[in-house]
């Protein structure tokens, strides 16, 4: 059983106030939105499931679990980039890591450096000694917490609308999250196309709010 100091530590880790910068990116959703594929709630609670189920979501969480369990997350870091769908897919999780590594490093004194940001959240976790599945489990919360409030802004959906819609996929990232951490990289795959196309065309939208 995970600790009150452990499971506060990683609402800390995920609180929208920890200076990674999440807020700024909306994984392809803002042009998702402008093409009219998410116009409500359902259809936004549709797109998310996708996306944590079969696309980029559940994927970070392999390689998280192989950053915890690795002796040199330096190679599960080279793998994530690799597989970086486009540009800006690349710049989110980048971008992320080295914020979570800089701010990580000087509250926990903690080497952390040029990791993205499921393979730093993972080799955090090992080195604070926190539970991989809880840690997993917070991760595609806030990942889906995040992704639901950029529809706020974007569809507009409303704040009880969005809230609903979280609550609503809160289990789907638990059960996603304890099946995925005992994967490995063999297991790794997406079948979200559309979410990531949503991306590569939001490195040319004309109008946009979010960096993705």
């Amino acid at each position: 059983m995970a600790t009150a100091t452990e499971i506060l530590t990683l609402t800390q880790w995920f609180s929208p106030a920890y200076p990674v910068g999440a807020f700024a990116y909306s994984h392809g959703l803002e042009w998702a939105v402008e093409s009219d594929q998410v116009t409500d709630a359902a259809s936004c609670k549709a797109w998310v499931t996708d996306v944590l189920r079969d696309g980029a979501a559940r994927n970070d969480v392999i390689l998280m679990a192989e950053a915890y369990r690795a002796d040199n997350p330096q190679a599960v870091d080279a793998i994530v980039r690799a597989l970086a769908s486009s540009k800006e897919r690349l710049m989110e999780t980048r971008l992320q890591g080295e914020a979570f590594c800089a701010a990580t490093s000087a509250i926990w004194a903690r080497d952390l450096s040029g990791l993205t940001y499921p393979v730093a959240m993972g080799h955090a976790a090992r080195l604070e000694n926190l539970s991989l599945e809880l840690t997993a489990q917070m991760y595609l919360q806030a990942f889906m917490s995040n992704l639901i409030a950029a529809a706020m802004r974007l569809v507009p959906l409303g704040q009880t609308e969005g809230q609903q819609v979280i609550r609503d996929l809160t289990p789907l990232c638990a059960e996603i999250a304890s099946k995925a951490i005992g994967q490995r990289l063999d297991d790794l795959g997406s079948a979200a196309f559309l979410a990531d196309i949503a991306a590569m065309k939001h490195e040319t939208q004309y109008s946009r709010i979010f960096r993705t």
